[in-house]
C-alpha cells in the first residue's frame, strides 16, 4: 500500500470506515446456515435459487448481482438479481455438477439507473433539458470505462445527448424519448460504476450432490445371510445371487454391515451371549483379527476379487454397494498393538471397551479422538475410506457418527469430498437432535431419523413438517427406515401383514429417501428378544440366519409396488413440496407432493390403524394441484390401478387395512389432444 494510502488510514477519526461512500446495505443472504458456518446442500442439475435483503438510503437505484463459482476453479460467475418487494432480491444459477460452490451477493447504487429513473418522471422542459445533460455526462462515463465498439458508440450518443438538450428547437418530450431510449439502457448498463459497490460479508458455501442424494431406496441385508443352506455360510457369490430379485423390488442401493474379519476375543454368541460356542460367528461391528482390520475382507464371505465383482454386477442391476464404516475395534484388531496410543487405557492395563450403561460392549474398542497422535490417526481413518473407494464403493453409511470427534467428520468429508464430489454419506445416529443436526451441517449427505418412534397422526405431521422446511431442509435429508437391525419397534411385534404394510408406505411416500432391512421386513420378522426390547430374537448380528424367500406372506410384490411408484413420479423425489392435508378422522393421514415444475402431484392417504376400516372427508382445494377452480378431475390409485373423478373441496376415502392401508392417488388433469379429444393426463 503507498505511504499516503497508508497516511490517510491512519488519520482516520475513530470508528470512521476505510471507505464510507458505500451506500448499499445487504443485510441477510438465503439460504445460508448458521450463518455461513456451514454449507448448504442442493442437488446437481436444480436450480439454485439465493434471496438476499438489499436496500439504500434515499431514492436512488439498486443494482444486485449474485456471484457464483466453482471451487478450486478461477471462472467466477455473475448473475442479476431481481427485486421482488420490500428489499428483497432473487437470483439463481444453476450448478451442473457435483462439487463445493461458493456464493455471495454485490450490490451497488446504479447512477445510470438512478437517473434514468428520475427521468422518467419529470414532465417540466427546463426539468428534462438539465436532467438530460446529467445524463450526458452518465453515459459519457460509461464510455470511459467501455472498450471497443461499445466505447465509441457510448461517447457519440453522450455527445448527441449533450448537444439535443442545448438545442431549444428539440423539444422536451423529443429529448426524453432519446434519453429513455432502450438500446442505450441496455449498452450503458453494461459498464456500470462498481466502484463503491458493497459485498456480502461472507462468502456462503453450497454442497452439490448427485441425484442419489436426493432420492434413494436402500435395502439392507447382511451378507453371511445370503446362503440357501442351513448354517452355512454366505458368501458375495450368495449375495450375486440375489441381486435380481433386490432389483425386482425396485430398490436402487445394497448396503452390506460390515465386511471386516471379526474379532474373535471377547467375541459375542448368539442373542449377544457374553459365552459363545465354537461355531458363533460374532458381531460384524466387532472388526478386526489376525486376519486384517478395516482394509481386510472377512475370508469366508470371498476375496477383493469376489468383492470387485460384486460391485461390478450390482451395477448392471441398477444398484450401488453401500458399505458401513464403523471405526471401532475388536480387542484382537492389528491396531491395539501397532497403536496403542490411539485407545484409552485403564489403570489395571486394559483398554476401555465400549459401554452405555448398564449395556457392555467387551468385543468393541472406541478410539480416542483425544489422543496425542490424533492427526495419526485422522489420516489412517480417512485412509480407510479412501481403499474402498478404490474398491468401487461410492456410498457409506456410517456407524455411530456421534460417538466420535465432529472436527474429524468436518474435515475427513470435506477432503474426500474435494477429491471425490461423488460420494454419499449416511450418518446413523439415533441421538439427540442438535446432535444430528450437526453431523449434517458437518457434511453428511443424509440423516437417519425419529420415524420409528413417530406413529401418530400428530407426531408424523409435526415431524416431517420439520423436515420438509428451512432451515432443516436446507442442510438435513432424511433417510426414514421402518426397521433396522438394531431396532425392531413395537409396532411391528405383532407380526400383523397391515401394520408392516402401512409403516412401509409411510416411509415410501413422506421421504424421498428410505429403507428397510431385510429380509426381515419383507418377511414379516417379529419376536423380540425380551418383552419391552426393540432387539430381534436370533438377531444376525450375533449369528447365521437362512431366509425362506419363497413364503407366500412375503410383502416383497407390495415393496416393488411401492418403489415403481416412487420410481415414475417425480413428486415423491422431493420433500420440499410436502403439504399435510385436513382429513376428518385421526386415524387417516393425508398428504400431498408435487414434482418441481407442479406437472406431478401425488396425494396419499394411509390408515394408521392396522385393525380397522376407517373413513373420513380429505380437504383438497383444485387450486393447490394446478386445477381450475370448479373443474373435476381424477384422481389415479397407483396402488390399486382404481380411477375416481373428484370435483370441490372435500372428498371421501374409506381404507380397510386387511385389503390396502393406503391409497397413493397421481392427480390426472382434463386436457385434450389435437383432435379435440378430451382425456386425463
Amino acid at each position: 500500500m503507498p505511504e499516503t494510502q497508508v497516511a490517510a488510514l491512519l488519520s482516520l477519526p475513530h470508528g470512521m470506515p476505510r471507505e464510507g461512500r458505500v451506500r448499499a446495505v445487504i443485510d441477510a443472504v438465503l439460504p445460508s446456515v448458521d450463518g455461513g458456518r456451514f454449507a448448504v446442500k442442493r442437488i446437481a442439475g436444480e436450480r439454485f435459487e439465493v434471496t438476499a435483503h438489499c436496500f439504500t438510503d434515499g431514492h436512488d437505484v439498486l443494482r444486485v448481482e449474485l456471484q457464483w463459482w466453482r471451487e478450486g476453479d478461477t471462472t467466477v460467475y455473475e448473475t442479476p438479481m431481481t427485486l421482488l418487494n420490500n428489499d428483497i432480491w432473487q437470483g439463481a444459477f444453476l450448478p451442473e455438477v457435483p462439487g463445493r460452490y461458493i456464493y455471495t451477493v454485490l450490490a451497488w447504487v446504479d447512477g445510470f439507473a438512478s437517473w434514468r429513473h428520475e427521468l422518467t418522471r419529470r414532465v417540466e422542459e427546463d426539468d428534462i433539458r438539465i436532467a438530460v445533460q446529467v445524463g450526458a455526462l452518465e453515459v459519457d462515463a460509461a464510455a470511459k470505462r467501455a472498450t471497443g465498439e461499445d466505447a465509441q458508440v457510448l461517447a457519440r450518443l453522450a455527445t448527441e445527448l449533450q448537444q439535443a438538450a442545448a438545442d431549444r428547437s428539440v423539444e422536451g418530450t423529443r429529448l426524453k424519448a432519446m434519453a429513455l431510449d432502450a438500446s442505450l439502457e441496455t449498452l450503458a448498463s453494461r459498464y456500470p460504476d462498481r466502484r463503491l459497490e458493497a459485498r456480502y460479508g461472507a462468502e456462503l458455501s453450497l454442497v452439490v450432490d448427485r441425484p442419489r442424494a436426493r432420492f434413494s431406496s436402500w435395502y439392507e441385508l447382511f451378507p453371511r445371510s445370503a446362503g440357501t443352506e442351513l448354517g452355512k455360510h454366505g458368501t458375495f457369490r450368495d449375495v450375486e445371487a440375489r441381486l435380481p430379485a433386490i432389483q425386482q423390488m425396485g430398490f436402487d442401493v445394497l448396503y452390506f454391515p460390515p465386511i471386516h474379519p471379526i474379532g474373535r476375543v471377547d467375541r459375542k454368541g448368539k442373542n449377544n451371549a457374553l459365552v459363545t460356542e465354537p461355531d458363533d460367528v460374532g458381531s460384524p461391528w466387532a472388526i478386526g483379527s489376525d486376519e486384517g482390520g478395516h482394509k481386510a475382507i472377512l475370508p469366508a464371505l470371498g476375496t477383493p476379487e469376489d468383492f470387485r465383482h460384486l460391485v461390478a454386477e450390482a451395477g448392471k442391476h441398477g444398484l450401488e454397494i453401500a458399505l458401513d464404516i464403523a471405526f471401532q475395534c475388536a480387542p484382537d484388531h492389528p491396531y491395539v498393538k501397532e497403536h496403542p496410543g490411539w485407545f484409552r487405557w485403564r489403570p489395571d492395563g486394559t483398554v476401555q471397551y465400549a459401554e452405555n450403561p448398564p449395556k457392555k460392549y467387551q468385543d468393541i474398542y472406541p478410539f480416542n479422538f483425544e489422543c496425542d497422535d490424533w492427526q495419526g490417526l485422522w489420516t489412517e481413518l480417512k485412509s480407510v475410506i479412501d481403499h474402498w473407494i478404490g474398491e468401487g464403493v461410492t456410498i457409506f453409511r456410517v456407524d455411530n457418527p456421534h460417538t466420535k470427534a465432529f472436527p474429524f467428520w468436518e474435515w475427513c468429508i470435506t477432503e474426500i469430498k474435494r477429491e471425490h464430489p461423488e460420494i454419499l454419506f449416511l450418518a446413523e445416529a439415533f441421538t439427540r437432535p442438535k446432535v444430528m443436526h450437526r453431523l449434517a451441517k458437518l457434511g453428511f449427505s443424509q440423516s437417519y431419523t425419529y420415524f420409528t418412534w413417530r406413529n401418530t397422526k400428530e407426531e408424523l405431521t409435526a415431524y416431517f413438517t420439520e423436515l420438509s422446511q428451512p432451515p432443516g431442509h436446507d442442510y438435513f435429508r432424511p433417510n426414514v427406515w421402518p426397521n433396522t437391525p438394531d431396532i425392531l419397534h413395537e409396532q411391528l411385534q405383532s407380526g400383523e401383514a397391515p401394520m408392516f404394510r402401512l409403516r412401509l408406505t409411510l416411509a415410501a411416500t413422506l421421504a424421498a429417501n428410505y429403507g428397510i432391512y431385510g429380509p426381515a421386513y419383507e418377511l414379516l420378522e417379529h419376536l423380540p428378544r425380551n418383552p419391552g426390547s426393540e432387539e430381534y430374537l436370533d438377531s444376525e448380528k450375533y449369528q447365521l440366519r437362512t431366509w425362506n424367500h419363497d413364503d407366500r406372506q412375503s410383502l416383497a410384490p407390495f415393496i416393488a409396488r411401492l418403489n415403481s411408484i416412487r420410481k415414475d413420479n417425480p413428486a415423491l423425489q422431493t420433500n420440499a413440496t410436502l403439504r399435510f392435508l385436513p382429513v376428518e378422522n385421526n386415524q387417516l393421514l393425508a398428504y400431498a407432493k408435487a414434482s418441481d415444475d407442479g406437472t406431478n402431484v401425488v396425494v396419499t392417504v394411509v390408515n394408521l390403524d392396522p385393525h380397522q376400516t376407517q373413513s373420513g372427508w380429505i380437504g383438497l382445494t383444485a387450486e393447490s394441484i394446478g386445477v381450475a377452480p370448479g373443474q373435476s378431475f381424477q384422481v389415479h390409485d397407483l396402488l390399486s390401478d382404481q380411477r375416481f373423478l373428484w370435483q370441490g373441496e372435500w372428498h371421501y376415502v374409506q381404507l380397510d387395512p386387511q385389503h390396502t392401508p393406503a391409497h397413493v392417488l397421481r392427480v390426472r388433469r382434463r386436457t385434450r389432444d389435437e383432435n379435440d379429444f378430451e382425456y386425463f393426463l
